[in-house]
């Protein structure tokens, strides 16, 4: 019964996308770019068309697909950790960027940017297994909440993205998600939240190394950084786990730039995109000036890269889903 249910729902949303993609996105140009594309290289005799082996787009995920501000979510979730675990480490006190997150000095904790927010992964994130881990993340996320708009961090996702999700997919898409942030803390919610499994997550990482401990074989977790997945690091990652060079790229700051140059480099038809955030009364307003999600490189090449800057405030008709759409 339960089968049959979703095997309902799922042919009920696929007819409702079907006649009317993309419903939270505003009719105009900007989303007439997106269908036109998608209409191109995935239409047979079209002289853009591209095999659905080859159809992969990639999201970066803070700004793009869910809320970063104030902070990106990871980092609330690393605040927590140490909190927790700064009993065990009195060298804290003293020592940055630790000493700023224990005394509340967000600006301080901000301007540390990426590189601090990987120091208090590496520290808070190691000395345990995969599994522990991953039990871990679960449980914050599942109980965390945006400190503006007082709900749950996996519900201040982004209504018109997880509509683009499901239409590219719809149309025979392979979505990853490529991010900055940990690889280990996404993969435990984001086939939940997005559609997107485990293995089509792309993110910085941690050493790890197999163990048998107390008899249980077990993948540990160390306290050095593997792998950045952040700007020119973004690319490496897509070409080490994906394999193949995406046809579209959508992300919201200069840390996405290499990855959208990259994807729009290659042959064929391609498709960048950039989410500007514009829209203080809904979400937030912040680019180039930004410690967080900053924008301005990528805010002035966008035109001449033949990049798509979407704008929250114009192309979005809606920004959070019904259910947790936040009050003005």
């Amino acid at each position: 019964m339960r089968t049959l249910t979703a095997l309902l729902i799922t042919l009920t949303f696929s007819a409702v996308t079907a006649a009317a993609p993309l419903p939270s996105w505003s009719d105009n140009p900007t989303k007439t770019a997106i269908t036109d594309f998608v209409s191109a290289v995935t239409t047979e005799g079209s002289p853009d068309f591209v095999p659905a082996s080859e159809r992969v787009a990639v999201f970066d995920n803070d700004g793009t697909l869910w809320v970063e501000q104030p902070m990106y979510t990871q980092l609330a979730f690393v605040i927590d950790r140490v909190k927790t675990l700064a009993p065990e480490h009195p060298q804290w006190q003293e020592e940055q960027p630790f000493k700023a997150l224990l005394e509340g000095d967000l600006d301080a904790l901000k301007a540390s940017g990426m590189e601090g927010l990987l120091k208090l992964v590496a520290a808070t994130h190691a000395g345990m297994t995969s599994d522990d881990f991953a039990r871990i993340a679960s449980d914050w996320i599942a109980s965390a909440q945006h400190p503006r708009f007082e709900r749950p961090y996996t519900q201040v996702v982004y209504q018109p993205m997880l509509e683009l999700l499901d239409y590219l997919r719809a149309n025979g898409f392979k979505t990853f998600i490529v991010s900055g942030g940990g690889i280990d803390f996404m993969r435990p919610w984001t086939e939940q939240v997005y559609g997107i499994p485990p293995e089509q997550v792309v993110g910085s990482q941690i050493e790890m190394e197999y163990q048998v401990l107390e008899g249980v074989p077990s993948i540990l977790r160390k306290a050095e950084i593997a792998f950045v997945d952040d700007k020119a690091g973004k690319p490496v990652g897509i070409q080490r786990h994906v394999g193949r060079r995406p046809i579209l790229a959508f992300g919201n700051s200069d840390g996405d730039y290499q990855m959208l140059e990259w994807t729009t480099a290659g042959s064929g038809k391609r498709l960048g995109l950039i989410l500007h955030h514009d829209d203080k009364s809904r979400e937030y307003a912040y680019d180039r000036d930004s410690h967080i999600g900053r924008l301005d490189k990528g805010l002035d090449d966008a035109e001449s890269n033949g990049w798509l800057l979407v704008s929250m405030k114009r192309d979005w008709s809606q920004v959070f889903p019904p259910s947790s759409e936040p009050q003005k």
